[in-house]
């Protein structure tokens, strides 16, 4: 059995990134908090996988952007109907692609940036290991 993964980044506004990551990615709500020890915090999620993204804002903090365009999230796709839909559904909720810093990402996927920078692509691909 492998450890459910928990992805976790600060960001200065949980408000901006839900449409990316709810409407555009299809990830769902799966728990929020407000003011734990001065933290805001919205996690998302799908609903059989074994990981989710958490996004916090600490009050009187400001958190910076992406390092670097090539920090990614990587969403594999195989199928390409899943894919083709993946990414109607981003462009319909009005985000549109962006080049990949690094060239290979755009051989088979694409990669769009979210309110804070940082960068996710979907891979038109099987994942290999």
């Amino acid at each position: 059995m492998y450890p459910v993964l928990r992805v976790a980044r600060p960001t200065n506004d949980l408000a901006a990134l839900l449409p990316f990551y709810r409407d555009g990615l299809g990830f769902a709500v799966v728990g929020q908090f407000e003011d734990h020890a001065g933290f805001d915090g919205l996690m998302l999620g799908h609903a059989q996988a074994p990981y989710h993204l958490e996004f916090t804002r600490e009050r009187g903090q400001i958190a910076g952007g992406a390092p670097s365009a090539d920090h990614l999230l990587v969403l594999y796709l195989p199928d390409a109907a899943e894919w083709t839909a993946a990414v109607q559904r981003m462009r319909a909720a009005g985000f549109a692609p962006v080049p990949a810093h690094n060239p290979y990402w755009d051989q088979q996927g694409l990669t769009f940036e979210d309110p804070d920078g940082y960068r996710v692509v979907l891979q038109r691909a099987a994942w290999t290991q």
